[in-house]
């Protein structure tokens, strides 16, 4: 009766701290993102393989390939299989054991009364199980499941993030080369401008300072240039890396060599389609994320572990069963058939403060949980509103700059011209060049930046990915 006594108080206090758990508070996303598109209602909503809304047969190659060989991927795949083992691990706890029993043994006097003298022979089974009073290896396997869909969503996340670098990667690097194909240009403009001036400064038309400044600025464009070409280097090392493989397909690597121009076929920024994306709502976009699901999944195995962790405190039931033949000769096994049955409760007296400390372990990975739950919310609504500012704000600066460019296009020509016809000083000539190179530049800089700022919407807004979590808001909390 004592021992009944202490149990039941065990287990009302264990009830008493599950009831007292504190949840965490929800947050509560905006009706609206600050930043949507305006005249984004007809825009198409996010899908699962959103990468082919560019319209390039070519990056939808990379991603393919990507997603069957890059390395965190397969790292992820593996924890899945690992989370999976261990589910059924954590399962098999919830059966009992059963093991075959074959014994033989020799016993013989060395002297003084031993009554047993000869060989025996036990041949049977036994089994034990431990009955889960408290529900604590039903929480363990909980946990392992829990466990299993957070990697499930987790591999979702980096193949997400997987395919998104590769976009962004790509148009990088499509970007970089089209700005070594311009800076070529400016440089054989360059050049061809100094031979004028150099054939003037021949006849004594233009002073040495104007000689000197010409050539100045060739040095620039070909400096210029020698820094693209380091930058668009270091791109391909890193879509190499995405990629799974040392060097990238041997069509990317052809343009190294020629150029852009030179590549019959290859991809230029501006025959890329500019989608239009449709961010809905921001309660429904948080359960598209599988981040946000990953956590969540983490915070529900965090709970099942402390339940596991706080029933460890308390009194367990263990059950044995033996069955079997026994005998002194193995043609006689038959003649001696047995069983035994045992039952036992063990409960936890001095561990040292072991199983205590377990449970506040679990109880501050708990709190730890659940603020990052919390910050996957908030971090998840934080980008989106960074990528639909990033594609409002980009929109808007290429389309000035178009106006930009067109003029300093204009301003280009009319000053050589004038130049060649003496009517305008070199300084003026070189203004315009310059002025002519940087919006060029800048236009495909802005280009690119407006296809990325896209990719990092349709990944802000989970990439299409469909889970089947429940919604994180809805019912206020974990």
């Amino acid at each position: 009766m004592p021992l009944l006594s202490v149990c039941m108080c065990a287990l009302l206090s264990g009830c008493a701290a599950t009831a007292n758990d504190s949840q965490p508070q929800a947050v509560e996303p905006p009706a609206a993102w600050r930043n949507a598109q305006a005249g984004a209602n007809g825009a198409a909503a996010v899908d699962a393989h959103w990468w082919r809304s560019f319209g390039s047969g070519e990056l939808d190659a990379l991603i393919e390939e990507a997603q069957s060989r890059n390395q965190d991927l397969a790292t992820a795949l593996a924890r899945v299989d690992a989370a999976r083992a261990q589910a059924r691990i954590a399962g098999a706890a919830l059966a009992p054991d059963l093991s075959g029993r074959l014994d033989a043994a020799r016993e013989a006097r060395m002297g003084g009364r031993a009554d047993v003298d000869g060989n025996t022979s036990f041949i049977g089974f036994a089994a034990s199980y431990e009955l889960d009073l408290w529900g604590r290896r039903g929480a363990l396997h909980q946990e392992a499941l829990k466990g299993l869909r957070a990697s499930e969503f987790d591999r979702d996340a980096v193949r997400l993030g997987v395919a998104a670098e590769v976009a962004s990667s790509w148009l990088q690097l499509r970007g970089l080369r089209e700005r070594e194909a311009i800076a070529r240009d400016n440089l054989a403009n360059a050049q061809r401008v100094l031979q004028l001036v150099e054939a003037r400064s021949r006849a004594g038309a233009v002073t040495p300072l104007d000689l000197a400044q010409q050539r100045g600025l060739v040095a620039a464009r070909q400096r210029e240039l020698a820094a693209l070409q380091r930058q668009a280097n270091d791109a391909e090392t890193a879509l190499a890396l995405l990629l799974g493989a040392p060097a990238l397909p041997p069509a990317l690597r052809a343009e190294r060599q020629e150029g852009v121009r030179g590549v019959q076929g290859a991809t230029r920024l501006a025959s890329l389609k500019m989608p239009s994306i449709d961010a809905g709502i921001p309660a429904l976009a948080l359960t598209r994320r599988p981040d946000i699901a990953r956590a969540e999944a983490r915070l529900a195995a965090a709970d099942a572990n402390l339940q596991a962790a706080r029933a460890a405190l308390l009194p367990g039931v263990r059950l044995g069963a033996t069955i079997g033949l026994q005998g002194q000769a193995p043609g006689r096994l038959i003649d001696n058939p047995l069983y035994s049955l045992a039952a036992g409760v063990v409960a936890p007296i001095f561990d040292g403060g072991r199983l205590r400390g377990e449970r506040d372990l679990s109880e501050a990975r708990r709190s730890e949980l659940v603020a990052g739950y919390r910050a996957a919310i908030l971090g998840a609504l934080a980008d989106a509103e960074t990528a639909l500012n990033a594609v409002a704000g980009t929109d808007a600066q290429a389309f000035a700059q178009a106006k930009e460019l067109l003029q300093a296009r204009r301003a280009a020509e009319l000053s050589e011209s004038r130049y060649r016809a003496g009517a305008e000083t070199l300084l003026v000539l070189l203004d315009a060049q310059r002025t002519l190179y940087a919006a060029q530049d800048l236009a495909v800089q802005l280009q690119q930046q407006r296809l990325q700022a896209r990719v990092a919407l349709y990944r802000a807004l989970g990439g299409g990915w469909r889970g089947d979590a429940a919604a994180p808001l809805a019912q206020g909390g974990a």
